[in-house]
């Protein structure tokens, strides 16, 4: 069966997700045991986690913005894929994605400066678009 190119993007943007998930529960675990944190299911969602050290949630932050976006990336690519249109500037476009949400994740699990991220974002959500309209374009 050929597989097409563009599933080598999607495979490393689920690791880098992983990737993130790992980091973050690095970080997290020895923060709750240092602050002697009980789990309270009667607490509001949230609450418990923002008494947290702010660059032990950017880390959980991240891994949740990895849960959004990527989402319509992940779509995108199979039907490119499926369309047999996962080459060329759909691949391209594919590997600028995720390296700009690879990106995007280090400067927030790191440093977080908004209008960085934010830049960051902006740019990976046109080339989302550009694979958008790839698809569109490769529509019978």
């Amino acid at each position: 069966m050929n597989q097409s190119p563009i599933l080598a993007p999607v495979i490393a943007l689920v690791v880098w997700s992983m990737v993130m998930w790992t980091w973050m529960y690095a970080t997290r675990l020895p923060a709750m045991f240092k602050m002697k944190m009980k789990s309270d299911p009667m607490a509001p969602r949230g609450e418990q986690m923002s008494q947290l050290p702010a660059e032990v949630r950017w880390k959980a932050d991240n891994y949740n913005h990895l849960m959004e976006q990527p989402t319509l990336f992940y779509a995108i690519a199979l039907v490119l894929a499926l369309q047999g249109a996962g080459g060329g500037s759909s691949l391209m476009l594919a590997w600028a994605y995720v390296g700009l949400r690879v990106v995007h994740s280090l400067v927030q699990a790191v440093v977080n400066k908004i209008e960085l991220r934010f830049v960051i974002f902006v740019l990976s959500s046109f080339v989302l678009i550009g694979l958008i309209v790839n698809a569109a374009r490769a529509l019978p």
